[in-house]
């Protein structure tokens, strides 16, 4: 249930950041798949590739005073959509500023989201 609602979140991120962000687009007629899809990847890359990125640059993490995770962020969001055109799927992200706008957007709507779901705990 946790994993459902997490993920309807993301989606909901994802949409307020292609609405809100010139240069994040949706370019498939069927757009709910395209965010699915989307999510789906994006959720992937952040438990699998995301934890390696913070390994391998936690010096930078720590000199820069965490800021440097915004970068991480901003590539992470940036690959996601890459992967998503290798497979077809229309969610295209057109540049850096865009990515980190995106990434921006993305933490803080499913941050404000996060407080309203309660915990298992």
């Amino acid at each position: 249930m946790r994993f459902l609602v997490r993920f309807i979140i993301t989606l909901i991120a994802l949409y307020a950041a292609v609405w809100l962000v010139n240069g994040i687009e949706v370019t498939e007629t069927s757009a709910w798949l395209a965010y699915t899809v989307m999510a789906v990847v994006l959720s992937l890359v952040n438990m699998f590739i995301k934890p390696i990125l913070k390994f391998l640059s936690c010096g930078l993490i720590v000199a820069t005073l965490g800021l440097f995770l915004l970068v991480i962020n901003t590539v992470v969001l940036w690959l996601a959509s890459w992967i998503c055109q290798q497979l077809g799927i229309g969610f295209v992200v057109t540049g850096l500023w865009p990515a980190f706008l995106g990434s921006l957007i993305i933490s803080a709507v499913s941050l404000v989201l996060s407080i309203f779901v309660p915990d298992e705990d």
